[in-house]
């Protein structure tokens, strides 16, 4: 496996856009079947698209998808309208539950009377649909978001939206943690982990803290790929992708806001 330097996985925050932009570095050099994660695209359709470009999706790679489609952006509707597309032309997608999606579902059981402003970024949501409560909107998008799991395990990896408890024996015990958890990388139970590495988002984290946790995952168990793509910040409003077979990571900067 083609291996770099760390100084040409990407350049200075906030310049890290396309780590891909040198033939050298061109995705296409490395293994195919891959495996790839990105997670809280929030609704930044548009970024979402750019970055699927970036990593040069094909039908051979596995996409997994950790949460948070949703919520905040301008195209909640263009993404989940996109993500559904893709698993009906042949492409390998499987889908995760995030915190936004829970909500979501669980306002659309409501009565319309309910104060609807309350949950963050619901409106933008619902903009996009062009509708007033979260049950109108199309009901394959509403099945897709009830048949979503909260986390997911592969040979080498675990992947969730948010973390795990690792207070309890059995962490898969505990669904509210996985797409809610935060602050729980110092109670990580090695053995339980075994060897894998948890992705997760969540929480947004500036793109130099994840460059610095890439290169020391092994030791942590752990990386998040939550770069704060809808927040106008700097060192956020990036979305990520990591090619979680050839170990490296894409930064698209964020082009919906």
């Amino acid at each position: 496996m083609l291996r770099l330097p760390p100084h040409q996985i990407a350049h200075p925050v906030p310049k890290i856009t396309d780590i891909c932009g040198s033939p050298l570095l061109n995705p296409k050099l490395f293994k195919t079947m891959r495996q790839i994660a990105i997670t809280d695209i929030h609704g930044c359709h548009k970024t979402f698209r750019a970055l699927l470009d970036k990593v040069a999706l094909s039908r051979e790679d596995e996409l997994f998808l950790l949460g948070d489609y949703i919520d905040r952006g301008p195209d909640s509707k263009g993404v989940i309208d996109t993500i559904l597309k893709l698993k009906a032309d042949g492409y390998q997608l499987t889908c995760l539950l995030g915190n936004h999606e829970q909500m979501f579902f669980e306002l659309s059981l409501s009565p319309p009377g309910r104060p609807l402003y309350l949950y963050p970024g619901l409106a933008e949501t619902l903009a996009s649909y062009n509708c007033r409560h979260p049950k109108d909107i199309p009901p394959e998008h509403l099945e897709f978001i009830l048949s979503l799991p909260s986390c997911h395990r592969v040979e080498d990896y675990w992947l969730v939206h948010a973390g795990f408890n690792f207070s309890i024996p059995d962490p898969l015990e505990d669904q509210h943690a996985m797409i809610w958890e935060r602050h729980w990388y110092e109670s990580v139970n090695k053995e339980w982990v075994g060897r894998r590495i948890i992705l997760h988002g969540h929480t947004p984290t500036r793109v130099d803290e994840i460059l610095s946790m890439y290169e020391k995952m092994d030791d942590m168990s752990a990386l998040i790929l939550d770069s704060g793509c809808v927040f106008r910040v700097q060192g956020l409003n990036q979305l990520t992708a990591f090619d979680m077979t050839n170990r490296r990571l894409y930064f698209q900067q964020n082009i919906d806001l």
